[in-house]
């Protein structure tokens, strides 16, 4: 797996975290790790984007951010409103394929959810990972309203014939009520894909030594950690 697609089901769902806990656990491991944010909006200049907190909290991987935009908005609208060029699908994929060749991973970060518009073309993250030919993890929501968008974001993906490997719930709340407790049995059931991991609530604000211990018991071995979904669902049902 050279490149792994990261994606959410919506905006703000975790996937910033997420990625740095895939970065971490990555180079935690031993491999060369580098993280693609493919737009950043709503971020002046000089200002950290998600590319910046990935590596504040996964520690030594190698960043890029391939264009920014001061407005808080979908990255083919922010481009325009901004008078700048947007960034097209082709352009993130040669970036990925370039990092690809000098580290063992490569995680492409989107923006927002699969379908957000990067250009006035239409075109998107899934149009990027197709290109690629990488496949691509899904980042969603704890509780209700997220079986739905989970599952209408990896039926896109496997009728562009993409590989979606799994879901990673981005914030896992402290006190999870019956909605989330039953999602953790309904994702993997209505999408068909496994669950990879569950992010605690407030992951993203802990001290960087402490996330990046802490990432591999987050993420099940496919993803390279020791989180094990069955021994999570049963605990979180008790």
């Amino acid at each position: 797996m050279p490149v792994l697609v990261v994606t959410g089901t919506n905006t703000e769902v975790g996937k910033t975290v997420v990625t740095a806990a895939v970065a971490a656990t990555a180079s935690a491991g031993g491999r060369s790790v580098a993280v693609l944010k493919a737009a950043q909006t709503g971020v002046g200049p000089g200002e950290p984007g998600d590319a910046a907190e990935v590596e504040r909290l996964a520690g030594p991987v190698t960043s890029a951010e391939l264009a920014r935009y001061p407005e808080p908005l979908a990255p083919a609208t922010a481009a325009r409103r901004a008078g700048r060029a947007p960034v097209h699908p082709h352009e993130i994929a040669e970036w990925a394929a370039k990092l690809a060749t000098e580290h063992d991973l490569v995680l492409v970060e989107g923006a927002g959810g699969l379908l957000v518009r990067f250009d006035a073309a239409g075109g998107t993250l899934a149009d990027a990972a197709a290109l690629l030919r990488a496949p691509v993890l899904v980042v969603a929501s704890a509780g209700l309203g997220t079986l739905n968008a989970t599952e209408l974001t990896v039926r896109e993906l496997r009728g562009r014939g993409l590989d979606p490997v799994g879901v990673v719930i981005g914030s896992w709340p402290a006190d999870p009520g019956l909605a989330e407790r039953c999602n953790l049995l309904d994702l993997p059931d209505v999408t068909g894909v496994p669950l990879l991991g569950a992010v605690p609530e407030g992951a993203g604000r802990l001290g960087p030594d402490r996330f990046r211990t802490a990432a591999p018991d987050w993420l099940a071995p496919r993803l390279e950690g020791t989180w094990d979904a069955d021994v999570f669902r049963a605990r979180e049902a008790a």
